[in-house]
């Protein structure tokens, strides 16, 4: 076979398939284009999911004729002036977004520079460069691209619907709206959810408005600042707190030097610094922005730019992890306040439907001092009288003892009865807070185990009878393959024959628990997580099951005083606002709310 160079149009259209695999990727070239060209505004409007048009219009500084006679060359750009790779602060570099895009569909650009009293035109069509033209045109740029793969029809038959085309486009101008929010950002067209973000104040504050309008208007009353820097790099941005979580990562927002990015490293420290407070099929919401020399990452590792190299991963990831675990510590007890905001909700279904779902139609009638209970008049026995009703499992109501005035002004405020022997509800100075007795003391128990563990090593004492654990062979092989890293935890144990182990020592914090359901737990959690993750992890896995055995269960009735100290301790405990599952350890009505449910307000 004879070797031959194969026709420019038909390299173009071979790279093309690597930079524009679908219309997303098209608009995220040409709105990257407009971010590098100083754009205060950009509008994005879409056909057919991008199919039949793209539209991306701003009022950059614009092109020159002859600038536009070549941005339609392959491997043409004005934003490598040195021409060193390493040394990129723009979004755009490569030069071939524009000539892909030209290759296997109909491209029009008109545009003009801000200084210039005309402005110009080009079309190219299949790669066919037309001729520039003067044309009509505000300052900016207005790239339209029709058609998309009409003359590569084989890469339509890999493209989803119309809608799921579309939703891509929005997902991905979204993404970089959030890391640009000094700029207004338009989306327009069919099968779309359209929007108009109004450009920022530059700072925390403009970058968190723009969050709430892409994360929800719950996150920022949610969300916790981050600003950590170390060595040559700084993360800033703000994450979600643990208990405010969603199903899928689409919450999870990344970008490098305003670069948005899908990293797998920086997704692996996002994952690594929330395992312990998150649910493991949950994803926290969050943005970081991780800032750094141009030479100390190399972006031109992917044909999107959608993943990133850096010269030192192993600090990127520390610094990642180490940040966001500051953040989540410091934020104490705090919890979500949808969490509030559900129970209300839950509530208000319990008023207006039955058990079965059915409406339920309840008269109202006016309250005051001349009111009398009508039931009797409907068919329904009078309501019993309060003295009838069963008394809190713990007693501290109002008229046995009077909240002392300083704890309703802690957070967490003042503990007044405990229901089912398992719920403490506790009054603050403008609501109620409702705990789960065994999920809050859970979590301190566990966050008591890890300081001990950090600070000293974990207090251990010696059992006055050794304790025979009989267990699953392949169970009683993997404690004694992990003796050593139980023995640091306060947990010593060795073989006593096929299938069995025997307890020697258990954590001083432990004493007097059920050692042989703690160590099959722990033989479960090593089952479970033993080969997985970090030895750090591993371990905290064990410890958090440790914890769950010498925790306050729920069943257990409680004494005011025990009440208030486990509202008190909490205060002051990192990640107390979550259990070792990731779930909420309390709700906080505000009563305003509650008086809301009652038609007081």
């Amino acid at each position: 076979m004879t070797v031959r160079r194969l026709d420019p149009i038909l390299v173009d259209r071979i790279a093309a398939g690597e930079v524009i695999e679908r219309p997303a990727a098209a608009v995220k070239e040409l709105v990257e284009n407009a971010i590098d060209a100083g754009a205060h505004t950009i509008a994005v409007t879409i056909a057919a999911g991008g199919r039949e048009l793209i539209r991306v219009v701003d009022d950059g500084i614009g092109m020159s004729p002859e600038d536009l006679a070549l941005c339609v060359e392959r491997h043409a750009t004005s934003k490598l002036p040195d021409g060193d790779l390493f040394a990129i602060d723009t979004l755009g570099f490569r030069g071939e977004a524009l000539p892909s895009i030209g290759s296997v569909a109909r491209l029009s650009i008109t545009t003009r520079r801000r200084e210039a009293q005309q402005g110009h035109a080009l079309v190219v069509e299949a790669g066919e460069k037309g001729v520039v033209r003067p044309a009509a045109a505000a300052a900016g740029t207005r790239i339209e691209v029709s058609d998309l793969f009409i003359f590569t029809p084989a890469r339509l038959k890999f493209l989803k619907s119309d809608r799921a085309e579309a939703q891509a486009v929005s997902d991905m101008l979204r993404r970089l709206a959030i890391a640009h929010p000094a700029i207004r950002f338009s989306l327009g067209g069919d099968h779309v959810t359209g929007f108009d973000w109004p450009a920022e104040p530059i700072g925390e504050e403009g970058q968190l408005r723009r969050l709430s309008r892409a994360l929800g208007r719950d996150f920022p009353e949610n969300a916790l600042r981050l600003d950590a820097a170390r060595e040559g790099f700084r993360v800033t941005g703000f994450a979600g707190l643990p208990t405010f979580h969603r199903g899928t990562s689409a919450g999870v927002h990344l970008a490098v030097n305003g670069r948005p990015v899908r990293d797998k490293l920086l997704l692996s420290a996002v994952r690594g610094a929330y395992a312990d407070v998150v649910p493991s099929d949950r994803h926290p919401v969050l943005f970081l922005d991780v800032g750094c020399e141009p030479n100390l990452v190399d972006v031109n590792v992917h044909p999107a730019k959608s993943e990133v190299r850096f010269r030192d991963p192993a600090l990127v990831r520390g610094l990642v992890v180490s940040g966001l675990k500051a953040a989540l510590a410091e934020a104490g007890h705090r919890a979500t306040t949808t969490g509030g905001a559900r129970t209300l909700e839950a509530f208000r279904a319990v008023f207006a439907g039955g058990s079965n779902g059915t409406s339920i139609q309840r008269p109202i009638f006016p309250a005051g001092p001349g009111w009398t209970s009508p039931s009797s008049s409907f068919g329904e026995p009078p309501q019993s009288g309060f003295a009838e009703f069963a008394a809190p499992s713990a007693d501290a109501r109002a008229h046995v003892a009077e909240p002392a005035p300083d704890a309703l002004d802690r957070p967490l405020g003042a503990a007044r009865a405990q229901v089912h022997e398992t719920y403490i509800l506790a009054q603050t100075r403008d609501g109620m807070v409702i705990v789960d007795q065994h999920a809050a003391h859970e979590r301190l128990v566990y966050e008591r185990l890890k300081a001990e563990r950090a600070r000293s090593g974990i207090a251990r004492q010696a059992l006055l009878l050794p304790e025979v654990v009989e267990l699953d062979p392949v169970d009683a092989d993997r404690l004694n393959a992990a003796s050593d890293d139980l023995a640091s935890l306060g947990l010593t144990i060795e073989s006593f024959g096929p299938g069995a182990v025997l307890v020697r020592e258990a954590p001083s914090a432990l004493a007097g628990g059920n050692l042989q359901k703690l160590v099959r737990d722990v033989a479960d959690t090593l089952a479970e997580h033993g080969d997985s993750g970090s030895l750090e992890r591993r371990l905290d896995h064990v410890l958090a099951t440790m914890a769950c055995h010498n925790s306050v269960r729920a069943g257990r009735r409680l004494r005011p005083e025990e009440m208030d100290a486990l509202l008190r301790e909490m205060e002051v405990t990192p990640n107390s606002g979550q259990c070792n599952h990731g779930r909420p350890t309390y709700v906080e009505l505000k009563l305003s709310d509650i008086e809301k449910l009652f038609g007081r307000r």
